[in-house]
């Protein structure tokens, strides 16, 4: 039985180096495994192993070396031996692309054959696949009934040599020659060169085929082993072969697979991507023909959105983005870029999408506010609530309280984004503050009490708050919100903002402060505001000006782009409402204007000059005039991240250790420009709009920036292979 159990472990785990990266069952992805699981005696006891050994009733404590349990089915005199079970690392601990062990569950028979494969957990980013998992569990189906004592190799049956096929062909040292002296003309020096000889009379040159090479390095600074699998499609030219190609049918990868058997539920999505886009791009023409008092020409379509997204999207295609995406696209841009894994999803590729470009035109509210599921399912339920007589106990937060609690969903995704860094499948399970999953991809039926009571609380603040999980718990809306700092368009406010509350008031998001300033990354794009900017009988400004003009039987002229009736006969500037000077707190900025020193010269190369010294040079004259100790801090940092960035190119130092320096960088970076370059940018990066930078305003830029860069350094240390895992 030894033998036995050591053949079976060592298949199966060479079997694993060839099937991963990707979840073979559910929750096997970095799964909680008892402490106790490699030396209790009574193994069973902690894992299913009826679940690898069908029919048995009963199962032993460990027995042996390497250790076995053995199956009994029956009871008392009856009770037969029907097989064992092995526990994979019981036996070996080959490791997988991840470098760590494969821990897996193997049912055999008395007679040496499988019955049963499960793999309990493994390491191999959950997210990180381009493979459907019925193809995954089909390739583990293919052992089921074939025996240890069988030959089986990936690849083509040879039955002349007693070899079963699985999959693809098996390069052995005895196929390998080497090439001393050869060398093509022109062809690069290379310190050893060889070549392997296929041997199989089963393998064709003129069909496609693809080189699979599993590499592995140590790395210098931790000493540890990392594994990488590299792919390589080839098929002869049509010149090489006797009457050409032949015809083969290709077959095609999965994501195209899903695009084209969902193509018109795909296609559907898309139109009502781009049309909430469009509508929301001349929301001002919608704005204008509202008022107040009827605002069915904005919520006509916005209402609209929300029962498309919540029917559609969210119940339909369950295509509800979560923060786990963002932190997949964050790992993808610093350590490895798969589009088969973003394509394999096609709402979710579209719809993310439609995120970043929304979220840098107009703010993250067109999607938070018309598109996202959840999102329009709380809006629903406290517009239901309304009409229903729950209205007179709505109410908003006190805005003091409101102010403190929105940086929640700030702390929470950076929380999950350090956590990721460590362990994603940590990260994922902590994600479970998102109530996407139980409400949309598994339903609340389908959740412990746990998750369906979180769910009902929320859903129940709902009826009496809007928006409540929006405003202070999302960890995706924290995510869009800091690009939203940079939004190209905003929305519009006049100079008599700063002494009118009516927008304020009305404001559901509390995304309006006491001056009248919209915080971009609060407002969720209800258009109230814009509606009652262009409405003579609502907005207290233009209310007073159009009693004035009735009075005096002038007439009422349209109200122009910069919200005032357009002059009757032109007006001195300082006369002017929409052009003299703002008297206190300008509301058309979210912070007051500024100036950069380098913005004041002229000429397109001063210009560009000076944009580059400021995003890449955090010191300033006035930095050192008023914190010396922390901008000669600074220095000292920046030169350790730099020699962090060197001795990662040279191959002594993990990406693991260079995120490390360059967030403590970017942290320092952050309090050096609070300090002396405390400006950003309003609008469009290429615009010339500075204004003063808050903490939030100023995390938000450098960790923006810092990212592009990390990942352009990251990408080009993996592209000439210096980067250590």
């Amino acid at each position: 039985m030894e033998t036995l159990a050591r053949r079976a472990a060592a298949l199966l785990a060479a079997l694993a180096l060839l099937i991963l990266p990707g979840p073979l069952s559910a929750g096997a992805y970095e799964a909680k495994l008892p402490d106790d699981l490699a030396t209790a005696p009574d193994l069973c006891a902690r894992v299913a192993c009826n679940e690898v050994m069908p029919g048995a009733t009963a199962f032993s404590e460990r027995k042996g070396q390497p250790p076995y349990v053995e199956a009994y089915a029956g009871d008392g005199p009856a009770r037969t031996l029907v097989g064992y079970v092995v526990l994979s690392t019981d036996v070996t601990d080959t490791p997988a692309y991840s470098g760590k062990p494969v821990v897996t569950l193997i049912g055999l028979d008395t007679a040496g054959r499988y019955v049963g494969v499960k793999v309990l957990k493994h390491s191999e980013p959950i997210l990180l696949l381009g493979i459907p998992e019925s193809a995954l569990t089909g390739f583990n189906d293919q052992y089921l009934s074939k025996s240890v004592r069988d030959k089986i190799e990936v690849g083509p049956a040879r039955p002349d040599e007693g070899v079963l096929g699985v999959d693809a062909f098996t390069f052995r040292d005895l196929d390998y020659l080497n090439l001393y002296g050869l060398e093509a003309a022109g062809a690069p020096a290379f310190n050893e060169s060889a070549i392997f000889i296929i041997h199989s009379k089963a393998f064709s040159a003129a069909y496609p085929w693809k080189l699979s090479f599993l590499g592995n390095r140590v790395d210098r600074a931790t000493g540890t082993r990392t594994f990488a699998n590299f792919d390589s499609a080839y098929w002869m030219p049509a010149a090489a072969l006797e009457g050409g190609r032949p015809a083969v049918d290709m077959p095609q990868a999965p994501w195209v697979r899903v695009w084209k058997t969902r193509a018109v539920e795909i296609a559907l999505f898309a139109v009502l991507l781009v049309s909430v886009t469009v509508v929301y791009a001349l929301r001002e023409r919608l704005t204008r023909r509202a008022t107040h008092r009827n605002k069915w020409a904005v919520n006509g379509f916005k209402y609209t959105a929300w029962s498309l997204s919540l029917v559609f999207v969210g119940f339909g295609a369950m295509a509800q983005p979560s923060v786990t995406q963002v932190l997949t696209w964050f790992h993808a841009l610093l350590f490895k870029w798969q589009w088969a894994l973003f394509l394999s999803d096609p709402f979710i590729f579209l719809f993310w999408i439609f995120i970043i470009a929304t979220v840098f035109l107009f703010g993250r509210g067109l999607f938070c506010g018309w598109m996202c599921p959840f999102g329009s399912l709380q809006e629903i339920l406290y517009k239901v609530a309304a009409r229903v007589g729950l209205k007179r106990w709505q109410f908003k937060l006190p805005q003091r309280w409101h102010d403190r609690l929105k940086w929640v969903k700030y702390v929470v995704f950076f929380g999950l984004l350090t956590v990721s860094m460590f362990s994603m499948g940590l990260a994922e399970v902590l994600a479970e503050v998102e109530p996407f999953k139980t409400t949309f991809l598994v339903g609340i039926g389908n959740r412990t009490w746990p998750y369906t009571l979180f769910v009902a609380v929320l859903l129940g603040l709902s009826l009496f708050i809007e928006r409540p999980y929006c405003k202070y718990l999302c960890p995706l809306g924290g995510a869009l919100a800091m690009p939203s700092t940079f939004r190209w368009f905003g929305l519009r406010r006049k100079p008599d903002c700063n002494r009118c509350k009516a927008c304020a008031v009305g404001c559901g998001a509390q995304a309006i402060d006491a001056h009248g300033r919209i915080d971009h990354r609060e407002c969720l794009h209800c258009l109230d505001c814009m509606v009652l900017y262009t409405d003579a009988t609502g907005c207290p400004p233009l209310v007073k000006e159009r009693k004035q003009r009735e009075r005096a039987g002038l007439p009422l002229t349209p109200i122009g782009r910069h919200g005032y009736f357009i002059p009757i006969v032109p007006m001195p500037a300082d006369e002017d409402p929409a052009t003299r000077p703002v008297k206190g707190v300008d509301p058309r900025l979210p912070t007051p204007s500024v100036t950069p020193p380098y913005a004041a010269g002229s000429g397109l190369f001063t210009w560009l000059l000076g944009e580059l010294r400021d995003h890449l040079w955090p010191w300033s004259r006035a930095g050192w005039r008023g914190a010396r100790a922390l901008q000669a801090a600074g220095i000292a940092l920046a030169i350790a991240a730099t020699v962090a960035w060197l001795l990662a190119a040279d191959g002594r130092m993990s990406s693991a250790a260079v995120i490390g320096w360059w967030f403590g960088w970017s942290v320092y970076e952050v309090l050096i420009r609070m300090q002396g370059k405390r400006h950003v940018k309003d609008g469009p990066w290429w615009g010339r709009t500075w204004r003063e930078a808050g903490l939030m305003d100023m995390l938000s830029y450098v960790g923006f920036k810092n990212l592009l860069i990390g990942a352009t350094l990251f990408i080009g240390l993996q592209t000439f292979g210096l980067l250590a895992a």
